[in-house]
């Protein structure tokens, strides 16, 4: 089993950025495929991206392609998703999810979840 807890959320100006981290207890971080979700108010949770266990693959939502960057340090059993050029779209409730088996984009592959974070960003 692992806990995880998110850090990092606030509010920013479109066309800022914010770094998310998420870090990882229990069970070695490195045993899990991590993803990032969103859920805006009145809106279903959504993928965002995610990252194996190695660091070597990573996919990402076309909304957040070219300005989102996930990355994971195992050794510090941290996950990290950079946020460029923030447009008010982005303001969600950000989740932090593992998953024990390969990258997907599905909500129901994963088995933990954080609590989120928030993320605002004004126009």
């Amino acid at each position: 089993q692992v806990q995880l807890v998110e850090s990092g959320g606030g509010l920013v100006q479109a066309g800022g950025s914010l770094r998310l981290s998420c870090a990882a207890s229990g069970r070695t971080a490195s045993s899990y495929t991590m993803g990032w979700f969103r859920q805006a108010p009145a809106k279903e949770r959504e993928f965002v991206a995610a990252i194996s266990r190695s660091g070597g693959s990573t996919a990402y939502a076309d909304s957040v392609k070219g300005r989102f960057t996930i990355s994971r340090d195992n050794a510090k059993n941290m996950v990290n998703l950079q946020m460029n050029n923030l447009k008010p779209e982005d303001t969600a409730v950000y989740y932090c999810a593992a998953d024990l088996r390969n990258i997907a984009r599905i909500m129901g592959s994963y088995d933990y979840w954080g609590q989120g974070t928030q993320v605002t960003v004004s126009s």
